[in-house]
This record gives structure tokens, sequence and C-alpha cells, in this order.
């Protein structure tokens, strides 16, 4: 039973998910920080235009078109409810002169037509929806049409022994609790059921309030296909690690990673 509700407590009523999602699972901040910095080092240039594919709650281009004045940005997402959010919060987060620069479309990634940009990325895992080999062959090999002559191609993608475990992984979080619940893997197949559930402090819960049933993709498998579909180099970008074990926050192109646990990596397939 849910216990009274104390003054400025979240509760199941009055949470917005998308505001506990972005909160939760997002550091759109360091995403283009990380861009930037790949593009340094491979490129010797800054990005001016970008396409965020399944695009969201659109953090990373609200984000975006915080750095200049003149870098522009196409969310491609197909839930019309989460564009809506992102187009209030816009108003809210961006000046007119930003907003100016964001355009967000409903539309499917597979054949969206943006014209061609210097970046496209597709994070948060979002592409482990396509559970066929060619059917994310025929993604990438549109990603590839869509940008610039030296463009780039950004994703993550996750991993570790504890990805193929059916396991719940809670965060207490400021008024709020993320369970990140691996609910059903398929050793078989690859398919896996993944959970985002909420709790807050009067016992009240958001059950199932993010679901995603994925294909869980290996990074040679993922580097495969990327040069399959026509990228003439593929880098993974590697997390450092601290005296104590944990992630740094230094990331760097790197060909060995460390068999542990859990990890986040970056993709970046060179045009």
């Amino acid at each position: 039973m849910a216990r009274p509700v104390k003054e400025g407590w979240i509760t199941s009523k009055t949470a917005d998910i998308y505001d506990l999602y972005e909160r939760s699972v997002q550091c759109p901040e360091s995403e283009v920080d990380l861009v930037l910095q790949s593009w340094g080092e491979l490129r010797g240039r800054e990005p001016n235009s970008i396409r965020e594919d399944f695009c969201g709650t659109s953090a990373v281009a609200r984000e975006w078109v915080t750095r200049n004045e003149a870098c522009t940005v196409v969310g491609v997402d197909l839930d019309g409810d989460t564009l809506g959010w992102a187009k209030s919060k816009m108003l809210v987060d961006l000046s007119e002169q930003q907003r100016d620069r964001v355009t967000l479309v409903q539309e499917d990634v597979m054949t969206v037509n943006t014209g061609l940009v210097d970046c496209i990325l597709a994070m948060n895992f979002s592409y482990y929806g396509f559970k066929k080999r060619n059917v994310m062959l025929q993604y990438f090999t549109s990603v590839h049409r869509g940008l610039v002559e030296d463009g780039l191609f950004m994703l993550d993608a996750y991993g570790g022994s504890d990805s193929f475990i059916e396991m719940d992984e809670e965060r207490d979080l400021d008024g709020f609790t993320y369970i990140w619940d691996q609910n059903h893997v398929n050793p078989i197949t690859g398919d896996i059921v993944n959970y985002i559930h909420f709790e807050f402090p009067n016992g009240s819960k958001i059950k199932k309030a993010f679901t995603y049933e994925w294909r869980f993709w290996t990074l040679p498998e993922i580097k495969d296909v990327l040069i399959e579909a026509g990228f003439s180099d593929v880098h993974v970008y590697w997390e450092g690690t601290d005296e104590d074990g944990d992630g740094d926050g230094v990331w760097e192109i790197n060909t060995r990673g460390e068999a542990c646990a859990g990890w986040v990596a970056y993709i970046v397939a060179v045009k």
C-alpha cells in the first residue's frame, strides 16, 4: 500500500515519464562532447548539421543547438506523443532562434529523406530493434546515403556478461528509483525484452513505463554490417577507468576492450 505523500514527492500519478527517462538514462552534454571530439580527431573540423534518428525526447537535439549559433539538427522518430513532448520541452528550454534550427519529423528512419547532413546519430541502442541482419543493413545503407562526402555515423552499443542475464538493476535518483529490468533473454535467437520501471517514495510504481523488444547485437556484428553498407572504416570509442575500476568519462579509439560485466561503447563509422 502506498504511503502518505509528503510535500515535494513525485508519485506515479504526478510523474512525467519522459522527464524521468531523460533524468535516468541520458547525458546529452557528454554525447555532444563526444560528437565534437570524434570529428576533431577523425575529420579535423566541426560538424554543422546532424540528424538524430530515434530522437525520442530530443535531448541531444536541444543540447546541439546551444553549442553555437549556426548548427542545425533534424530529429526523426515514429512516436507522435514523444515528439509532442519534445516540442513542448523546447518551448521552455530553447530560445526562438535555437528552436528555428531544430526540425522534428514523424517518419521512419528507414525511408526518411532530410537532405545530406554532416553527422547522423543512432543512440540509446534503438537500432537494436532491427532484429534481422538484412534489415539493419538496409538501415545502415540508408544512413550512408544521407551523409555528406566526409560524413560520420555515430552509434552506441552495450554488452558484457551481465547483458545475458535476466536481472533487475536499480538506481536511486533525485526523488525516484529507476529500474532496468532485463526480463527475457533468448541465447538461441538473441532476442531480448527489457523494461524500464519507476518507483517513488510513497511506494507507488509505474511498471513497464518503457518496453524494448530488441535483438542483442555484438560489436563485431555491427562493425561488419557497417562495412557492408559502404562505410570505409569503423572505430570503437572505449571508456577509460579510474583507480577504482569505474568509468572515468574519457573516451578513446581502441581495438581492445575489457571483458567486464557491463560496458557501453560508441561506434563511429566513416563514410
